[in-house]
């Protein structure tokens, strides 16, 4: 991929470069209509495991976008699809996170277990109605040799009142007290970006990342094979790369400036 305009695909990042909070990001219909227009194909991805493709799907359409719900990957549904391949239906799973990621790992026959006893896979996310005995019967599976997955690895998220624990901060506890390591299936990691690759049939030569985190959108996509746009409109400010070794190959002040380069048009 020299330049945008060869683009064929796209793993696109939400909060921050769609959206911020429940506000639209300049530049939202016109970028989604440029997709649609160049038959560019595209996932949207998110790390946030509490939340679904029906959610965000909604969201879009209250700010005038629709798009289909297959066209939507949470690190819920991701996790879901990364234990059907290694456990049958029926295997019992216990989770520490919310409601979407349950339903996720329902939807497709597993049993949510509610004590450590004869779990085949602990799996930590954000949870913000955690208790002690929650984490004490996770440390046990785990330690009992349950396979420990993360949904991803994000030690805060934004709120009004600044960055609250993320699920990261939720594995942290469960690692000090299990003395394993979970494994990550959303970004940066590579599993997240195959099962995008995978639902838009695209290679990763053809296929541009775009967020606005250094260390999990612009970090991932790379990792992947991808290449890496970040905007500028979240959380990355433009002193944070001159200080950092993530480089992404394209900087955008936002949407408005990532449609020009996806048509070729300068400034």
């Amino acid at each position: 991929m020299d330049d945008l305009t060869t683009t064929r695909a796209m793993i696109i990042d939400l909060d921050g470069v769609l959206w911020l909070g429940d506000t639209p990001l300049p530049g939202l219909h016109e970028f989604f209509a440029l997709l649609r227009r160049r038959q560019i194909r595209f996932i949207l991805v998110s790390n946030n495991a509490t939340t679904t493709a029906q959610t965000v799907q909604a969201k879009l359409r209250r700010m005038g976008v629709e798009v289909g719900p297959e066209e939507i990957l949470t690190s819920s549904a991701a996790t879901a699809v990364y234990l059907r391949d290694l456990f049958p239906p029926g295997a019992r799973i216990y989770v520490v996170g919310e409601a979407p990621l349950k339903e996720a790992l329902t939807s497709i026959g597993f049993l949510l277990a509610d004590r450590a006893e004869n779990v085949q896979a602990v799996i930590g996310s954000l949870d913000r109605q955690v208790t002690y005995q929650m984490l004490t019967e996770a440390s046990l599976a785990i330690r009992a040799g349950a396979l420990f997955l993360g949904t991803n690895g994000d030690v805060t998220y934004p709120t009004e009142r600044g960055l609250a624990p993320g699920s990261g901060a939720l594995l942290a506890a469960l690692q000090a007290a299990s003395g394993r390591t979970p494994t990550i299936v959303g970004k940066p990691e590579p599993y997240v970006y195959a099962q995008a690759l995978a639902r838009l049939g695209a290679s990763p030569e053809d296929t541009l990342a775009l967020g606005d985190r250094l260390e999990t959108d612009i970090l991932g996509g790379q990792r992947a094979g991808l290449k890496a746009a970040i905007v500028l409109t979240g959380v990355t400010r433009r002193e944070d790369l001159e200080n950092s070794p993530i480089r992404p190959d394209w900087v955008f002040e936002g949407l408005p400036d990532v449609c020009r380069a996806l048509d070729g048009v300068s400034r």
